[in-house]
């Protein structure tokens, strides 16, 4: 095994499980912190935490080689007042909590990555967003982001490395956006949504994993990193990638005015669909990280020759 401890915190939902199955085959011990208790599998090990409140599971702490944090409601819902102030304090409350119990350890982990979001770039149609050159966006999405990163960030933690890694849209076969965004493709409704021109930023879950272990192996990078795939794909392009992947040859579009009554029904935003997040990921390129899946049609192709 490569490493001994690897921690998960808030790490029982989707890009968890990855992550933990991603580990499982290269650390002694995968440490998930969860408000749901799990049976241990092979050498992953779920502690009860509350994200607020510190707890038998600091000393789990002490030696970890890698911390991920990934607490956060899910913002798949509509933006009402409520909904507003759960989705910052999941984020900020436990980053905060964290960021203390990492300030005391006599042996912290040598990296701890928070999981933020791409979303935190301006609407972009004209050029990448890049960690250099990027801009910041605004509205309630970007402000979560903001307040988000300020708290990670807050405490300097000299002997933890800090990233937050700016997620983008990831592509998994069991769940997160291509399981739902598959489901209107088999119903013949997977055509553009809106214009079709806005970009989706990407990334393949397998290299949402296995960027946080390069992470891990060049100590000289730290602050923001995005992670997204080389190459943005516009909306109207992805529907047709599975479209034409899964052999459906028509797809009725979605236009902005029928999404917003859909978003109304199901409870959701449309900004989640029609925000162009057009983002790049320079510093992983510059490091020398070689993506499994540059393009969406092959991420996609791969997808779905995955039985589950």
């Amino acid at each position: 095994m490569k490493y001994k401890k690897i921690i998960l915190a808030g790490g029982n939902g989707y890009l968890g499980s990855v992550l933990a199955a991603y580990y499982a085959e290269l650390a002694e011990q995968v440490i998930v912190l969860s408000r749901k208790y799990k049976a241990p599998e092979k050498n992953i090990k779920t502690l009860i935490w509350d994200g607020i409140n510190e707890g038998e599971w600091v000393e789990e702490m002490e030696g970890a080689e890698l911390l991920v944090n990934l607490c956060g409601k899910n913002v798949n819902c509509r933006y009402t007042p409520k909904n507003r102030e759960e989705i910052i304090s999941s984020r900020v409350i436990p980053t905060m909590l964290l960021n203390r119990v990492v300030g005391k350890l006599n042996t912290p982990p040598k990296l701890w990555i928070n999981i933020t979001s791409a979303t935190i770039y301006r609407h972009a149609e004209d050029f990448a967003q890049d960690e250099e050159k990027g801009q910041i966006g605004y509205g309630f999405s970007i402000d979560v982001c903001k307040q988000w990163e300020a708290a990670f960030f807050t405490d300097a933690n000299v002997n933890t490395r800090k990233i937050a890694l700016r997620m983008g849209i990831v592509l998994g076969r069991k769940d997160s956006v291509f399981p739902r965004l598959l489901n209107l493709v088999k119903f013949g409704l997977g055509g553009k949504q809106g214009n079709g021109q806005q970009y989706v930023s990407w990334v393949h879950e397998q290299d949402a994993a296995r960027c946080t272990e390069w992470l891990m192996q060049h100590p000289e990078i730290n602050g923001v990193v995005n992670c997204t795939a080389p190459e943005a794909i516009k909306n109207e392009d992805l529907m047709l990638a599975i479209k034409k992947a899964y052999g459906m040859p028509i797809g009725l579009p979605a236009p902005a005015w029928l999404l917003e009554i859909g978003a109304r029904l199901i409870g959701t935003e449309t900004e989640l669909i029609l925000k162009s997040r057009w983002v790049t990921p320079k510093r992983l390129l510059d490091s020398g990280y070689d993506f499994l899946f540059t393009k969406a049609e092959h991420a996609i192709d791969d997808l779905l020759s995955i039985r589950i």
